[in-house]
């Protein structure tokens, strides 16, 4: 982290006793918030600390053996200190994980959370339309658990009249542009995933770059 994002994390965390400094974080100010304390510490951040943009938000399931095992970690900027935070809140229940949704404090918030929500199965308490957003309604799973298999899961196909009339399926997808990997202990600008080289699953070598 730059001498900047050293003394923002100082400085918020002086300001706000019940966040902490998450450990591991090599590029911006990081906390982990307890989820009862989740709006508040957003709030605060939009309106006191001139945090007025959301970045992005994502589930992240940090392993099945792992306890808490999901968290939601949102990016918010600051245009006027040009600087990100990183809040990372823990689902408090592994068998129906959920945190409160901050579409009220940034409305961006919204798709990303549904996203979330969709592949990793986390609730966001609060939102306005919490449906999901790449799967149909009635899909069984969250494509983006660490249980879910790499190769997939074949399942029936959401509109039975479509089948009647073309016998098509909805056939697992193998890896196909993934799986998608980051590296730890970077920037976020370094970390962004890339699909792994899948030569080895195709019929002719891929054409030097």
């Amino acid at each position: 982290m730059t001498e900047k994002d050293l003394a923002l994390q100082s400085e918020l965390l002086e300001k706000y006793p019940y966040v902490s400094v998450r450990p591991g974080s090599a590029d911006h100010a990081s906390f982990d918030v307890p989820a009862d304390k989740a709006l508040e510490f957003a709030f605060a951040l939009r309106d006191k600390e001139g945090f007025a943009a959301i970045s992005d938000c994502e589930g992240c399931d940090w392993g099945v053996d792992a306890s808490p095992r999901f968290s939601a970690i949102w990016h918010v900027y600051s245009y006027e200190r040009h600087l990100y935070v990183r809040m990372n809140v823990y689902a408090p229940d592994n068998a129906k994980p959920a945190v409160p949704s901050l579409c009220a404090v940034w409305a961006g918030c919204n798709w990303h959370e549904r996203e979330a929500f969709d592949l990793v199965g986390i609730d966001f308490t609060g939102h306005p339309d919490m449906r999901r957003i790449l799967m149909w309604d009635e899909y069984p799973y969250h494509p983006l658990r660490k249980d879910f298999p790499l190769a997939g899961v074949e399942v029936p196909h959401p509109d039975p009249d479509t089948v009647a009339q073309t016998g098509v399926r909805v056939l697992p997808a193998p890896m196909n542009g993934g799986p998608f990997v980051s590296a730890a202990g970077k920037t976020m600008r370094e970390t962004e995933p890339r699909a792994l080289d899948q030569e080895w699953s195709e019929g002719h070598r891929k054409p030097a770059a």
